[in-house]
Formats: C-alpha cells, structure tokens, sequence
C-alpha cells in the first residue's frame, strides 16, 4: 500500500498542474471603467486615449480612442493636471469650463495607474456640476433679489415714520398723505411675502401631481368677474369665450393663480397702454388638453426678454412693474404650476402686435386617479 501511494505521490510530482491563462489587462480596464458611472478616460504614456467608459461616450460623442487628448479636451489645465498627476505619481484635481457648443462645467480628477502589462496609465474622471453651479448661482440671485425688494419698502416705511415722529408730528396733512403711502409699502411687502410663501409651497409639492377635477372655464369666469373692476379703473374690457365646462386635473386654487396672474398682468402691462384697450380670455378643450388663453393688444414685448418671463423677479421694465404694486413673481409662480399639473405654457409676443399667454393642462377623466 505505501508503494502504490508512493507512486501516486511521484506522478503528482513529475505533473505539475498548468498555468493559469495569462491575464488581459487591457480587458480588466475596459469591464471596471465601464461599469463606473461617471465619465473616464483612460490615457498611455504618449497621452493618446486608450478606454473610453459608456458616461465618457455619452458627453463627448466625438471622442476617438488613439487619438490625442489633447486634440478633444483643448483646455491647459486639464493638460497640466495629467502632467502633474504623471509626474507626481498622485491623483491631481482641477476645473474644466467648456463654452462650445454649450456652456458647462466638469470637476476633473486625474490619477495614474502603475502596474499593468499594457503601461502606465493616467485615468482622468470628469464629474459635471453645470446643473449644481447653477442652481447655486440661482439661489444667491434669489437671495439678493429678495433682499433687494424687502429693502426698498422697509426704507420707505422706516422714513415716513421717522418724518411721522419728528418733523411732521402735529401736520394733519402731512401725516395722512405719509400713512396712505405707507399702506401701499406695507401691502407690496405682504404680496411679495405671500408670492415667496407661495413659489415655496409649490415648489415643495412639484412631484405630487394633483388628482381633484377642477372646471376651467369656471375658473377663468371667476377671476374675470373679479378683476372686472380693476379692468375698469384702467378703461380695459374683459371679453371672455368659454362656451362649455373644461374639465382639468387639477389644484384648484392654484389654477385660480393661473388665471389671476395672467389676466392682471395683460391689465396692467398690455391692454392699459394699448390703443385698443381690450384683454380676450378664451377657454376651450384642444386634442386632450384643456387650453386657457390670454391675449392683449397691447405694445408687445422684444423677443429677447421673452425666454425670461418665467424667472423669478425678472422684469422687463423694473420702474413700471413696481409702479403697478408687481413682485417680479407672477410668471414664475405660473410657471412652477404649470409644471406641477404637467402641462405646458406658451409665449407669443411681437412688438406693437400684443402678447398671447398659452397654458395646456391633461383634461380630467374617469382614469385620470389610476394613471396618476
């Protein structure tokens, strides 16, 4: 028995087991950057790309493996950061500003890779923060716009009543031209407080889609008659057309917000000054949508303030807006409602013709709880 086990003992020994298959480096690269979610680029000695990952593909559709990276990123820094990282033997950050064909802005990350059969590599990550810089950007600019539209009433009020308490203290006349006026400081403050509030409260529920049905044309037919008075004092005739019920998925009170903003607005911005002075309110139903139309013939706005109605606190002509009790809020909050009853708003306006407000919103229907 110990012979026979011997034997066995020997033949293991004069058979080693094989080798295992050689191991592809260059495949290993191409599997781990492809399953990394940002884009990567993998660079050679010669600073030729060598892997380009699916995220990488996806931002720079022209980029070319074995061409110089140089020839697709053209930005000195992001050079000298491969450089340096090579250079160094350690990772290097750096910023990237691409402007052509559109602006954005990439957090680049470059760290080379010793140790495989294919050369030293430099891999360089590139994480996009063009939405995130820009959503800061405009949180500061809401922030100093805010600021600034507090100020200016705050000022007013805390003058008149210093003048209140010194100067004119015993002037009957004085006093009650100072309080008039500072009603109408105190009551710009609580419409901009009570747009901030509300732009708040909606952008808090801008995922949840509403589900009650909501009559549009009811709707529009309730701010008419409120605003009518308004549409007098400025010598504006309403005309509304809004021949049957057209029933929407919606908020109800906010779609009353709709409608008041943009028939205020074409009140007190366009049909006012117009030589024809009329504001033409239409409700209908449109390939299953309901469709709320304003339209004035009013002076118009220039096409370059057209694609920035709907920011917030952007005016076309500041004094004016101010002058007529505006927060520099209405189109936005229209805006954020829209977008939260998933529907559209559209802007037409050529100068000395007027101006046509478009809002579209999914008509309600007896399926209209389960799709949602």
């Amino acid at each position: 028995m110990a012979r026979g086990l011997g034997k066995v003992l020997s033949a293991l020994a004069l058979d080693p087991p094989a080798p295992p298959p050689p191991h592809d480096d260059r495949a290993s690269l191409a599997a781990i950057l492809a399953a990394l979610p940002e884009a990567v680029l993998a660079i050679d000695a010669d600073d030729r790309i060598i892997k380009v990952n699916p995220p990488a593909r996806a931002l720079f559709p022209s980029l070319r493996v074995g061409a110089p990276l140089a020839s697709h990123l053209r930005a000195p820094d992001v050079l000298d950061a491969v450089l340096d990282a090579r250079e160094a033997g350690a990772t290097t950050r750096t910023t990237w500003l691409e402007r052509v064909p559109v602006e954005r802005l990439f957090e680049i990350s470059v760290a080379p890779v010793a140790g495989l059969d294919c050369g030293p590599l430099v891999l360089v990550y590139l994480h996009e923060i063009s939405e995130t810089r820009r959503f800061e950007r405009m949180r500061v600019d809401f922030i100093a716009n805010a600021s600034h539209e507090m100020r200016t009433p705050l000022s007013s009020l805390l003058g008149f009543i210093e003048t209140l308490q010194g100067p004119a203290r015993n002037d009957e006349t004085a006093r009650a031209k100072f309080l008039s006026i500072m009603r109408e400081q105190a009551q710009r403050m609580a419409r901009l407080v009570d747009d901030l509030l509300s732009l708040s409260r909606i952008e808090q529920h801008l995922h949840l889609k509403p589900k009650s049905p909501v009559d549009l044309a009811l709707v529009a037919r309730h701010i008419v008659d409120t605003l009518t008075p308004l549409a007098h004092d400025d010598g504006v005739t309403l005309q509304l057309r809004a021949p049957e019920p057209v029933i929407v998925i919606g908020d109800r009170d906010e779609l009353v917000r709709v409608a008041e903003n943009l028939i205020e607005n074409a009140i007190k911005y366009g049909a006012s000054e117009a030589a024809e002075p009329m504001v033409e309110i239409e409700v209908q139903r449109v390939r299953g949508d309901g469709r709320l139309v304003v339209r004035d013939h009013g002076p118009g706005i220039a096409p370059e303030h057209i694609p920035r109605l709907t920011e917030r606190f952007y005016r076309v002509d500041a004094g004016q807006s101010r002058a007529k009790g505006g927060t520099g809020l209405g189109l936005a909050l229209v805006k954020h409602v829209v977008a939260r009853h998933r529907g559209h708003i559209a802007i037409d306006s050529k100068l000395g013709e007027g101006s046509t407000f478009e809002v579209r919103l999914p008509l309600y229907s007896a399926h209209a709880e389960v799709d949602a």
